[in-house]
């Protein structure tokens, strides 16, 4: 990556058609893709540990996709998977570290939030510390170039541009490589509010899940654009971490201002998220896009509430196994996926 004060990365955007790598036309090319949600993340991480459980006999689910995209938290667990490791490895770290990364007031909790909300008006609501201690506990100082699936993680840089790691597994991708896996995963996670800007030395990245919370399109265009595809040839496993809907209301119509607006960052994200699907199914097909995520819930988990996390996701996860856990093993785990041959970095 080059020096943000120095150089924008869009100065380096090909200028050309990218030449297509060859692609046997009798094979699938499988994409999973991780939207982001904070500790939400519990939902997708829980799901693929079950379904690795039921389904992989002690192949990491990983294994079975060709290219794997992630955003925010989503983006943390593909990062793993991308490396051979168990979705059961990620899911662990949410399980047992989650009040670490997202601590709770332990008395007068109900006035400790409300304080903590206000302050957050100004400066960020946790410390990044125990986030990137246990990343650093997954992720050693391994680096994009180890993985051995392609992958796509989105964050933005300090131009307000967006930004997309990437693993070198097209000529073209030669800046990504030597990045470490914790870097790219504190990058992609840096939630504005929660946590502060992610600083690299020179450079400046915030959570991706601004622009592309829902990564399917930023995973189907790369493998369109890289290999000599039919889009006819490409599935998709997309992984929500719950989502919830807004009904616009009287106060809404009649009033406006940021008050009765202030969730419009949600329901922009969930509106993107909406768009991101459409136009993926109508390049591959409905019926090759398998989206898996937790019913629309009246009062949402936030992003950062351990608690109602912990106790309800998990046996949502495990009902969405329960639905479409044999769909999932029929398209996706009947066969593993092949290394992709790397072009830069310690793989090349």
């Amino acid at each position: 990556m080059t020096n943000a004060r120095s150089s924008r990365r869009s100065e380096g955007t090909l200028q050309r058609r990218r030449e297509k790598l060859p692609w046997p036309r009798d094979r699938r090319f499988r994409i999973l893709s991780i939207d982001g949600g904070g500790i939400r993340g519990i939902l997708p991480a829980t799901l693929l540990a079950d379904i690795e459980q039921r389904y992989c006999n002690g192949v990491p689910i990983g294994e079975h996709f060709d290219l794997i995209a992630g955003t925010s938290t989503g983006g943390i667990i593909a990062l793993a998977l991308a490396i051979g490791l168990p979705a059961s490895r990620i899911a662990s770290v949410y399980a047992e570290h989650g009040d670490e990364i997202f601590p709770a007031p332990k008395r007068f909790r109900a006035a400790r939030r409300l304080i903590a909300g206000i302050s957050s008006l100004r400066s960020y609501k946790y410390d990044r510390e125990p986030l990137e201690r246990e990343l650093r506990q997954v992720f050693g100082n391994a680096t994009m170039g180890d993985a051995t699936r392609r992958l796509c993680v989105p964050s933005f840089d300090g131009f307000t541009e967006v930004n997309v790691f990437k693993t070198p597994h097209h000529p073209d991708f030669k800046l990504d490589w030597r990045e470490e896996l914790v870097t790219v995963a504190l990058a992609t996670s840096a939630a504005p509010t929660f946590f502060s800007v992610y600083a690299n030395g020179d450079r400046r990245f915030a959570d991706g899940g601004v622009w592309a919370n829902n990564p399917v399109m930023i995973g189907l265009v790369d493998a369109l654009t890289c290999n000599e595809l039919d889009a006819g040839q490409v599935d998709i496993l997309s992984l929500g971490c719950g989502e919830s809907e807004m009904i616009i209301s009287d106060p809404q119509v009649r009033l406006g201002g940021l008050w009765h607006w202030r969730g419009v960052i949600a329901s922009a994200m969930h509106l993107a998220s909406q768009n991101a699907l459409g136009q993926a199914g109508l390049l591959i097909g409905r019926d090759r896009l398998v989206r898996v995520d937790g019913p629309l819930m009246d009062v949402p988990i936030a992003l950062d509430d351990v608690t109602r996390a912990m106790s309800e996701l998990p046996v949502i996860a495990h009902g969405l196994v329960d639905k479409f856990g044999d769909q999932i093993a029929d398209v996706f785990l009947r066969t593993l996926a092949d290394p992709y041959s790397a072009f830069h970095g310690p793989r090349a």
